[in-house]
């Protein structure tokens, strides 16, 4: 799997992202709706190696992070355990479309593109069904999507190499404008001893206009509260490399 082979360098990859400035972000929407000091405990799911779960972990939020990578829970496990906020999160090994919960939520946060790579609406679908299982009755479910601009430029046909220590990796994209999806071809070096030793995976992301993921929300038995591309609440359009998209669990 794709991300077992990147948990090692995962963060090293990701290092541009602010999760400060990002939680910020998401504490002030749910204190908007007021949830604030809730001693119900929030997901965040396809949580990765956690950094945002350790985040908002940090600020005094019982957490529950779900991923279906054991290798990337292991990694986040132990960043938990360095911070001292073990005893604040629960992990659960899962897949984000078939995922279970002990009982309910007052937010669901899913970062880094995770939606994008659901590449059928059923999944996304499936995915925002189960969010709302889980969501008290107003909770409030916080996710982002890499736009058009993110897909026809940035990804598109472009080839990236990260040169790391004990680590080379060459990520490789092929892009379908007609499919709306792109194809990383991902070859990655790990350094163990004097030996390096070579992985490969294939990942896909679709793209998804707003209307849609709108539409499937409410489908999904959410209201749809907004789209923004930045943390100052600047109403995205499809064009935006990173969407925000908010919406509220209706019962």
């Amino acid at each position: 799997m794709l991300y077992d082979m990147l948990s090692p360098v995962y963060d090293r990859i990701n290092r541009e992202i602010n999760y400060r400035k990002w939680a910020d972000f998401i504490e002030k929407i749910l204190e908007n709706h007021g949830i604030k000091n809730t001693t119900e405990p929030l997901l965040d799911l396809a949580c990765g190696t956690g950094k945002m779960t350790i985040e908002l972990a940090s600020r005094g939020y019982d957490m529950i992070g779900v991923d279906i990578s054991p290798e990337m829970l292991n990694a986040a496990s132990c960043a938990a355990r360095r911070r001292g906020m073990s005893d604040r999160i629960l992990w659960l090994c899962q897949d984000m479309t078939e995922f279970e919960l002990f009982g309910t939520v007052d937010a669901v946060v899913c970062c880094l593109d995770s939606i994008n790579h659901l590449t059928t609406e059923e999944q996304v679908t499936k995915c925002f069904s189960l969010v709302h299982n889980y969501l008290s009755p107003g909770g409030i479910f916080v996710f982002d999507i890499n736009g058009r601009h993110k897909f026809e430029s940035v990804y598109a046909d472009n080839t990236y190499v990260y040169d790391m220590k004990n680590c080379f990796c060459t990520w490789q994209n092929k892009y379908s404008k007609r499919k709306k999806t792109c194809d990383f071809y991902v070859t990655l070096f790990s350094k163990n001893g004097d030996i390096y030793t070579r992985f490969d995976d294939i990942q896909t992301e679709r793209m998804y206009r707003i209307g849609e993921l709108e539409k499937m929300l409410v489908t999904s038995g959410f209201e749809f509260l907004g789209a923004y591309s930045d943390y100052s609440f600047t109403t995205a359009t499809d064009q935006d490399d990173r969407i925000y998209i908010v919406a509220k669990c209706l019962k």
